[in-house]
């Protein structure tokens, strides 16, 4: 009987949750504790089984994801223009291409269709692999949440999240699902994400919040009403689908097939006027030439190779703890030129340690240890943040904090007051409050007289040259007996110094990031003492105090800062947008809630290992390792990924131009029909082989790198037409003359057009495959070696090609062997001409860089434009050489100076830091001043009452 009544209890339960579920109950508006009873569950949350069962009514606490269909996908990679026009080319093929007696081209039709089929197999596989890592990877970072289960608090995924379960909500969490509040203070929530206000909202205890919006202050406990699809977020998510924007990248592939594309319709318009009206060639001997160009020119394997190379970097960033939010934040990677990093946990360890000995007090008959204790009150005892945790860590046993005291109050940690509070009764009944937290704000709370703020600020000045952060501790009585209350006087009770000791590898890391031509700027916001030129933040709103800086226009005063101390979040987004503004492409570290506009507002927003939910949320790139090294190793490995996609790109665009004006020049000349069949050999040959520049070992830039489109189809279009002229070289020797047969004694080919096609086929395939090496490499390209794989793949498709051209004997690609004789030669020629590729690659960029010109005109005394005629420039080579030949010039300079060699172009920031940190040391060693500041610094004592004794 009593099963039986269990059961029918459990029916009504099983109705009412569904109920619930389809929202015909009311939880936002009714009372918190019906919200209890209609839920059933208690504030001491639910059982895991219970969860267990809720689950499964209710569903996951996460929104649907789109399945994409796999084979949409798959046929997604056929749909770009560059695949249009090779579709457009097999139905030429196939409708266009019969007539003069011949059936229509059905091998070409069915080789395009192939070529095609093989690119779209290779993009959908490795894009799969890669998203399949990716969202390994992602799922290790899924939200997490404070929940109690089981009377205990537990940090669980938020996806097992049930209407009826009890969570914690403190800064910088992301709401996990819809929930009414609890009993605590008010929380203030920034919803920006679901309704587009910008200023935080106020909720009081009983008030609704919703998942997906972020706690900004405060602290409390709440009961979840809604989860995944049913929340506010999640309808409104349903209607909204998230808008792709299209990338830098996206512009930049769509240039480069706009100008492949345009090429080819240049180059068959000028085929089709000169073939039919003028020469009155055959109808199908004239289509069979377009199809040569449209077949030839495609760079079809663009998108896939480019898309390739973006996946496995992402995936190799992944293994060196960065993961990629989206792919093309690797690009804008390459090209960051300043960093801004925060200085806490990410260049220190985020370790804090209280130097008991240093610990200053400021009231009368009050020890050092009181001072502790009373820090170690205003900190939480459970659910504690790092500074927390390191100043009751001080006491001999934590429960000490809160021994012989009752807690009414505690006043979390928020970015504005930057200060914690608790209120307390004490053992003999009377109340007091004690509040710990920045020294600034807390000295404002106390009101000190002149002499002691000038005590306080000098000792936190002390503390910071030693790079001690400060923390301030204040105490007052409360007479009133309400919490409310503002309570006695403050009084100013001590300073504790925090040792926040830095990462081993910081130093190194940060000279290699200035090696590498990225300028860093620390952002921290504690006080300065931290390099040579750290500004106070208040200089970047303009609101200061020292003449020195204020001259300075704001935009200037950032690119010439080495950091800033005193740091809120709107001076992040200020700092970010004025270096952008400054044309830099900007990467911004954070951690905290408040990083999170900024984070967005960059480039390339990283938020660090640690970071909350919101910080995540806002970045591009999420680190799963600790320290700037990381992302040090990140930018190196994006600039090589970028590399090999430039090498490409400026690849493709060179063989376009080679296939459309050799075979057009070839054609037009002598009237010869080059086969389109073996066009489309060695596209699925040369294509299908450079896939593996994607696996390619190359030299990352020396310095950020980004599209230069203009340096890309510059190279492109010179080597492109070298390459031709070349083929048309070659073509003249074998068709018009007896210069091979004379001078290496092969037969002459010139009366059968079936072995010239096995001729022309082979020269081009070699040097166009070639090319490569020369597009690779920065300097002579024999000399940087090639990853294994490109060479096997360059060494298999030339294999192939020259075993075709000596061997075959296809009549309808009109292609008939021409012998190893032949193969030699072509190979001799093709080598012979592939030497000069790598000396225009370097006369095109020494044009591009603008000192082609200044040297034909500047060093023309008559024509500079420089003051003087260039005197004081002249003066100070002769003094440099003077000293070299003295032995006073120190040996690095002159290999720095030496940029023909290294094109390292060292960063404007990284020079001026250099200068203005000797300068500092100079005035240090060599003025009157500068010694007794040194001095003065060095013993602590107060300059201001030195200042009057001495002149300088």
């Amino acid at each position: 009987m009593a099963d039986n009544n269990n059961n029918n209890n459990n029916n009504n339960n099983g109705i009412s949750l569904e109920e619930i579920k389809k929202e015909n109950v009311d939880l936002e508006r009714i009372p918190i504790n019906e919200v209890f009873e209609q839920l059933k569950c208690t504030r001491e949350g639910l059982s895991n089984e219970e969860g267990q069962k809720r689950l499964v009514i209710f569903g996951p606490n996460k929104l649907e994801e789109k399945k994409e269909s796999k084979v949409l996908k798959f046929f997604g990679f056929m749909w770009n223009p560059l695949s249009w026009v090779m579709e457009i080319a097999a139905i030429m093929a196939i409708a266009l291409a019969n007539g003069g007696g011949k059936p229509p081209d059905w091998q070409d039709f069915v080789g395009i269709v192939v070529l095609l089929l093989i690119n779209s197999t290779i993009s959908f596989i490795e894009e799969n692999n890669a998203g399949n890592a990716a969202a390994a990877l992602m799922a290790g970072l899924a939200p997490q949440t404070k929940v109690l289960r089981d009377g205990a608090w537990r940090e669980q995924e938020a996806s097992i999240l049930v209407p009826g379960d009890v969570i914690s909500i403190k800064l910088g969490d992301i709401i996990p699902a819809d929930a009414r509040l609890l009993d605590g203070d008010p929380l203030k929530i920034d919803q920006s994400a679901l309704t587009g206000e910008s200023l935080p909202v106020t909720k009081m205890p009983g008030d609704e919040v919703f998942s997906g919006s972020t706690c900004k202050q405060g602290e409390i406990e709440a009961v979840v009403i809604a989860t995944g699809v049913h929340t506010f977020f999640g309808k409104a998510a349903h209607l909204v689908d998230s808008t792709n924007q299209e990338g830098h990248f996206q512009k930049v592939l769509t240039a480069i097939g706009n100008f492949c594309i345009c090429s080819i319709a240049i180059g068959m318009v000028i085929e089709i006027i000169v073939m039919y009206p003028i020469q009155h060639r055959a109808y199908r001997n004239g289509i069979d030439n377009l199809l040569v160009l449209l077949i030839g020119g495609i760079p079809i394997a663009m998108p896939t190779v480019l898309s390739v190379t973006m996946a496995i970097g992402s995936h190799r960033l992944s293994q060196q703890g960065a993961i990629t939010k989206r792919m093309t934040a690797i690009e804008e990677m390459a090209g960051m030129d300043v960093l801004c990093s925060d200085k806490t946990g990410t260049l220190t360890l985020n370790k804090l340690t209280v130097d008991k000995n240093l610990v200053e007090v400021f009231v009368k008959d009050m020890d050092k240890d009181t001072v502790i204790l009373y820090g170690a009150r205003a900190s939480r005892v459970e659910n504690q943040d790092a500074i927390d945790a390191c100043i009751v860590g001080m006491l001999g046993d934590a429960k000490e904090a809160r021994a012989g005291i009752t807690e009414l109050h505690f006043l979390p940690f928020n970015p504005v007051e930057k200060r914690t509070a608790i209120t307390y009764i004490d053992s003999d009944g009377s109340w007091h409050r004690i509040s710990k937290g920045a020294p600034e704000q807390i000295i404002e709370l106390c009101n000190l007289r002149e002499d002691v703020r000038n005590k306080a600020h000098t000792i936190i000045d002390k503390f910071a040259d030693r790079g001690l952060r400060s923390l301030a501790v204040a105490e007052q009585s409360v007479p009133e007996k309400t919490k409310e209350s503002p309570g006695g006087p403050w009084q100013f009770v001590g300073l504790l110094p925090l040792f926040d000791p830095p990462r081993h590898d910081s130093a190194e890391t940060i000279r290699r990031a200035l090696n590498l031509g990225l300028a860093i700027a620390k952002e921290t916001g504690r006080r300065l003492g931290m390099g040579t030129n750290m500004y106070p933040s208040s200089a970047l709103l303009g609101q200061i105090k020292d003449a020195n800086i204020s001259a300075l226009p704001v935009d200037e005063l950032i690119e010439k800062a080495d950091g800033f101390a005193g740091v809120f979040p709107e001076h992040k987004y200020e700092i970010v947008r004025k270096l952008q503004e400054r044309k830099h492409i900007c990467g911004m570290t954070g951690d905290g809630v408040n990083d999170a506009p900024a984070l967005k507002k960059a480039d390339i927003g990283i938020a660090v290992a640690d970071a909350t939910d919101a910080a995540r949320g806002a970045s591009d790139i999420v680190l799963t390792e600790p320290g700037l090294s990381v992302i040090v190793s990140a930018v190196l490995t994006s600039r090589a990924i970028f590399q090999r996609m430039k090498n490409y790109t400026i690849y493709a665009v060179s063989i376009t131009i080679r296939i459309v004006l050799g075979f057009l020049l070839i054609a037009l000349i002598w009237k010869f029909d080059f086969s389109p069949f073996m066009v489309l050999i060695i596209a699925i040959l040369n294509d299908g082989t450079i896939m593996t520049i994607s696996k390619d070992r190359v030299k990352p830039s020396p310095v950020p790198d980004t599209w230069k489109l203009k340096e890309i189809f510059a190279t492109g279009i010179v080597l492109g037409t070298y390459l031709a002229v070349m083929t048309v070289l070659f073509f003249w020797a074998i068709h018009s003359s007896t210069f091979f047969s004379e001078k290496f004694g092969v037969r002459s080919i010139r009366d059968s057009p079936h072995e010239l096609t096995a001729a022309v086929y082979l020269q081009v395939s070699i040097v166009s495959q070639a090319l490569i090496f020369v597009t690779r490499s920065r300097s002579w390209s024999f000399l940087e070696r090639p990853g294994l794989l490109l060479i096997a793949a360059f060494i298999i498709a030339q294999l192939v090609a020259t075993l075709i051209a000596v061997y075959a004997n296809f009549g309808f690609a009109r292609i008939h062997g021409i012998g190893w004789g032949w193969a030699g030669v072509i190979w001799l020629y093709s080598i012979v001409f592939y030497i000069p590729l790598d000396v225009l690659k370097f006369i095109v960029r020494y044009a591009l860089t603008g000192k082609a010109w200044d040297n034909l005109l500047e060093n023309k005394t008559a024509f500079t434009t420089k003051k003087d005629y260039g005197r004081g420039e002249r003066e100070a080579q002769w003094a440099l050489a003077q000293r070299t030949l003295h032995g006073l010039h120190p040996p690095e300079t002159s290999e720095l100076l030496n940029d023909k060699n290294n094109y390292r172009e060292l960063s404007e920031i990284a020079e001026q830091a250099k200068r203005r940190a000797e300068v500092a040391r100079l005035r240090e060693l060599h003025t009157l001043k500068g010694h007794v500041e040194s001095v003065v610094k060095l013993k602590g004592l107060d300059i201001e009452t030195i200042q009057q004794h001495y002149t300088v």
